[in-house]
């Protein structure tokens, strides 16, 4: 029986592949290798938890047998109505938890982020059969709906778009770079580990004519890397799947960390942890508990996640120039005594309004954040708490505030902060959505910030023209804009005030931001002693 095509082009056609599994009937056919020959790559790389998508599956037994050995949570599409109804009956008994759907893999139903893999085992040489434009476009579709339903770095705009790869090339230095995504679920030991596993892949990707004994640099993004451990992970029916993990830093102290899976290289909130908390006595508490020693013996008590912060510390660079941000107000050495209205819109682990509540004792603060698990996420593990002078109200920042600027009586806020992440990783722009900074609502925003007050706000965006458009719109409500870049990170934070007279000269910021720290400092208040306000003002430019 011949089964082969007449031309390559048939590869591409649905009419050829269901005479193929109708004349091949129910006989497995195992394109490029079977589960024996595959299996060693397969198991290294993919959990048994970990959710499959195998796309234009056939009649490979492939699916199968990786359902056999514990991988049960694998959802199979094809585009040959005949073979799904084939494998639908050859498993619906012996497999019952794996599925088979007839589906286009250029248009998938699924939703975004829906997988952890993504297995093809030939389908994507079914689609390439030539060079045409037609069929690479079909190959992108194809590609473009891969990395939609992982769940993984490949969907974010630095990634996934082509200006944003352009840009990574750009601020590596090369020409040519390989991107590899490191799976959270692996432990990584160091950076020479990982090299080590990849030269010599890497080296068969290498331009013709390059010497052997090329050193090819390994770079890194994020913070997969080195000891972390996972204190806690959950669903939020907003935000998706999340972690709280403890981390070790370069000085050896320990960091948690929130992370949300759907972005996972953005830490959402930090917060060190205190010494006398670290990761061994922790270890150690679970050992001597292994003990059974008495009940009542005090070492056996695990100290709860939310006393172990050092709320002191800010962590976060952004967050520090926010605060430094406060210089801008009206006589700053007064702060301490001055009663102070805040609107903090993006809670995470709290660590930004709770550091204003704890060092500006007459502030009253509202925070808004959109997402309830994160309240629960913030008082549990970060070591927030509400009290008199610090409400958290669940609600669209959006709507809170358009609320608040069409009610009879506006509040005046002498500062408002906003540090809201987006949802939609493709976006050339993570912080804030696009509806934060859009003309409309930004004068809302005014409406309800005091006439000498500041407006602050977390900017992250790689997209160098949306980024031109952002500062044009907040000027065109704010004459008064300051631009201060964090290094070594793509966030910018923005002080935007109303009014142009009051513009400052960098010494006058400095002085400003002296005159606060020195209040700040005064013993007794538990002031970070590697946290210099002026420090933060420093390259603070106007727009």
């Amino acid at each position: 029986m011949n089964l082969l095509p007449k031309s390559s082009k048939e590869f591409g056609s649905v009419d050829y592949w269901e005479k193929f599994f109708q004349q091949r009937g129910k006989k497995a056919f195992e394109w490029y290798g079977t589960y024996l020959e595959l299996c060693g790559v397969l198991h290294k790389y993919i959990k048994p938890r970990e959710k499959v998508l195998v796309i234009g599956c056939g009649n490979s037994e492939l699916s199968e047998q990786l359902y056999d050995v514990g991988y049960q949570d694998i959802v199979n599409i094809d585009i040959s109505e005949v073979v799904i109804k084939q494998m639908k009956e050859r498993n619906s008994s012996r497999r019952p938890h794996m599925s088979f759907l007839k589906m286009d893999m250029t248009e998938m139903e699924f939703p975004d982020a829906s997988f952890q893999v993504v297995l093809d085992k030939g389908t994507l040489d079914a689609v390439l059969t030539d060079e045409e434009e037609k069929t690479l476009q079909q190959v992108d579709r194809m590609l473009a709906e891969v990395g939609r339903v992982l769940q993984g770095r490949e969907t974010e705009w630095l990634f996934g778009m082509e200006d944003g790869r352009k840009q990574l090339a750009a601020s590596a230095g090369f020409r040519r770079l390989v991107t590899v995504a490191l799976h959270r679920g692996q432990q990584y030991e160091g950076m020479d580990s990982i090299q080590a596993e990849l030269s010599t892949r890497v080296m068969e990707l290498a331009p013709a004519g390059m010497p052997a004994q090329q050193q090819v640099p390994f770079l890194s993004v994020g913070g997969d890397i080195g000891v972390r451990t996972v204190q806690h992970q959950d669903c939020s029916p907003l935000s998706g799947d999340y972690v709280i993990e403890d981390v070790q830093g370069g000085d050896k102290r320990y960091f948690r960390r929130l992370i949300f899976l759907s972005n996972r290289n953005v830490v959402q909130s930090e917060a060190r942890l205190l010494k006398d908390v670290s990761h061994r006595a922790q270890k150690k508490r679970k050992k001597d508990r292994k003990k059974q020693r008495p009940a009542d013996t005090p070492e056996d008590l695990p100290a709860a996640p939310g006393q172990s912060i050092d709320k002191s510390y800010l962590c976060c660079e952004h967050h520090k120039a926010m605060i430094a941000g406060l210089a801008l107000l009206k006589n700053p050495e007064l702060l301490l005594e001055t009663p102070l209205a805040l609107l903090v819109v993006g809670l995470g682990g709290g660590s930004l309004p709770l550091f204003v509540h704890d060092h500006f004792p007459r502030s009253c603060i509202d925070a808004v954040e959109i997402d309830s698990s994160m309240l629960g996420v913030a008082t549990q593990w970060f070591g927030f708490s509400q009290s008199n002078r610090m409400k958290v109200h669940i609600a669209d920042g959006l709507d809170y505030i358009t609320s608040l600027a069409g009610g009879e009586a506006q509040p005046h806020y002498d500062v408002i902060m906003f540090d809201v992440d987006s949802k939609d990783p493709t976006l050339g722009m993570s912080c804030p959505p696009p509806a934060f900074v859009e003309q409309p609502f930004l004068q809302k925003v005014k409406s309800i910030l005091a006439p000498e007050g500041v407006f602050i706000l977390n900017l992250v965006c790689r997209d160098s023209g949306l980024k031109d458009s952002v500062l044009g719109g907040l000027k065109a409500v704010f004459p008064l804009l300051y631009v201060r870049r964090i290094e070594g990170e793509v966030n910018e934070v923005l002080f935007c005030q109303l009014h142009p007279e009051q513009t400052l000269a960098t010494p006058q910021l400095l002085e400003m931001a002296q005159a606060l720290e020195q209040t700040l400092r005064k013993p007794g208040r538990g002031w970070d002693d590697t946290y210099v306000l002026s420090d933060m003002l420093k390259t603070v430019k106007i727009v």
